[in-house]
């Protein structure tokens, strides 16, 4: 699993740096009247090797090209980029304008899932050249990147009318797709779409991919029944019969945003004091949660079945569990350093969307954040087919900055509902019928009052119906 941040565009002086650096292995200069077939070559030989940047309207030299149409180099890299085999799920191309001409900008990122061919043959860069793969690299390639492509296949019985032509436009739009684009082209290029028959069907037929429904279906479930998260909320900090749970569905960008929501909704929120200043604080860093829940999305194994992702709070921890373990050569030793993506086609989009930053390190991220919040980094760990990511609470201390007597000060709550605040984190729980006992000379309806109200300011949960319900701390 390779952790991810959003795509980033390359800066007009870093574009300059770059041009007079000249080729090399990471970077391709091409003119524009280079040929689709050898525009696809080079494309292809920089996901084989490490990756780079190739940069289209310019000399040999790295002089612009004047009268560059940038329109036309952009269609050009976009039928490239499928012409390899299998094709090429790439970011979406920049333009960019520099005095005395324009170029367009394509980004090759490290660590692509698959080995690529053009025309049968398998090249990869030395220096600023293009030259086939040796029959011992190519061994050595297709071994590291062998667990790509379940995210590629058609799906069975799918069809294109279960991806939502409304949600693709939306898609083009965003990205800024030529708008007399076909929606199956844009589709197409990023792997959403495969032209690949299954039985009974004929090749031509374009059907809908693993990544195509995740990313654009109008029920993926329907087919993917395992492509959901489960977000769960124990009251302590084991698993027991007390829990709010939810099972998230829907496109992935849902279930990242619903998943999310989750965990801010169910999170403690207190003060803290850093310095001279009292400061709000949550029980963990907002963006390190949303990294962990996008990472597990992004990243796992969707060919496994029968289940999904888990996301489970309790008292003292944050886990988030994904079904596969860690691809090609990635280990828990060099998580932090080397890339390998085993989705490219559902990363591909959602770095489009900025979801995912698809040239950073975002464990290096989750460790600062976690770092700079007070709290101990972050703990991965591989089971035996999975990866969880577990983070570690700073509930002991959300609220240590209030005294003792009034530990929910801050929130401006009466007598009553300090005592049941308090009766909660001894006893684990509390009713109506507890809080009547510790209060008996107060009527029945604003005990009722009471513990509505703790509820809404987020610092009880209500568990159960009518008799039987009861309330512990969130």
């Amino acid at each position: 699993m390779t952790f991810h941040r959003r795509y980033a565009t390359i800066a007009t002086d870093e574009l300059q740096n770059l041009l007079a650096a000249g080729a090399s292995a990471r970077i391709a200069l091409l003119p524009a009247k280079t040929s689709k077939q050898a525009l696809a070559e080079t494309l292809a030989a920089m996901a084989n090797a490490g990756g780079g940047v190739a940069i289209l309207g310019v000399t040999a030299k790295g002089a612009l090209q004047a009268g560059a149409d940038a329109a036309a180099l952009r269609d050009a890299l976009v039928e490239a980029s499928l012409l390899p085999d299998p094709p090429l799920i790439l970011p979406s191309a920049q333009h960019v304008a520099l005095d005395g001409g324009e170029v367009v900008v394509a980004q090759i990122p490290a660590g692509l899932p698959n080995v690529y061919n053009v025309r049968g043959v398998y090249l990869t860069r030395t220096g600023s050249q293009n030259r086939p793969l040796t029959t011992a690299e190519l061994r050595q390639l297709l071994l590291d990147r062998g667990e790509s492509g379940y995210e590629s296949q058609p799906v069975e019985s799918a069809t294109l009318a279960d991806l939502d032509d409304a949600r693709v436009s939306r898609y083009r739009d965003q990205v800024g797709l030529p708008p007399d684009e076909a929606l199956i082209d844009a589709l197409l290029s990023r792997g959403c779409v495969t032209r690949r028959g299954v039985e009974g069907l004929p090749v031509e037929e374009p059907l809908p991919t693993v990544a195509g429904l995740l990313l654009f279906g109008r029920a993926p479930q329907r087919f993917l029944r395992s492509a959901e998260v489960i977000c769960v909320r124990y009251a302590g900090a084991v698993m027991g019969d007390e829990f709010v749970r939810q099972e998230i569905g829907g496109v992935l960008v849902e279930q990242a945003r619903q998943a999310e929501a989750f965990v801010v909704g169910n999170m403690r929120r207190g003060m803290r004091i850093r310095g001279m200043a009292r400061e709000e604080t949550t029980e963990y860093p907002a963006a390190v949660v949303r990294e962990a829940i996008v990472n597990a999305i992004a990243h796992r194994d969707y060919s496994i079945r029968g289940e999904g992702i888990r996301l489970l709070m309790f008292s003292d921890r944050l886990e988030v569990y994904s079904p596969g373990r860690l691809p090609g050569h990635v280990t828990l030793e060099n998580i932090k350093d080397e890339r390998y993506s085993r989705n490219e086609a559902i990363v591909s989009v959602l770095t489009d969307l900025g979801y995912i930053e698809r040239l950073g390190y975002g464990i290096d991220r989750m460790i600062a954040a976690m770092q700079e919040a007070g709290l101990p980094a972050p703990e991965f760990e591989e089971t035996v087919a999975g990866f969880r990511v577990t983070l570690r609470s700073a509930s002991e201390d959300l609220v240590s900055a209030q005294p003792q007597t009034q530990r929910w000060h801050h929130a401006f709550l009466n007598e009553r509902q300090e005592a049941a605040l308090a009766f909660v984190r001894e006893q684990g729980r509390i009713t109506n019928s507890d809080l009547q006992a510790l209060t008996p000379d107060v009527h029945a309806e604003t005990i009722r009052r009471d513990l509505a109200d703790l509820v809404d300011k987020n610092l009880l949960i209500r568990i159960g119906s009518k008799r039987a319900t009861y309330y512990i701390l969130k």
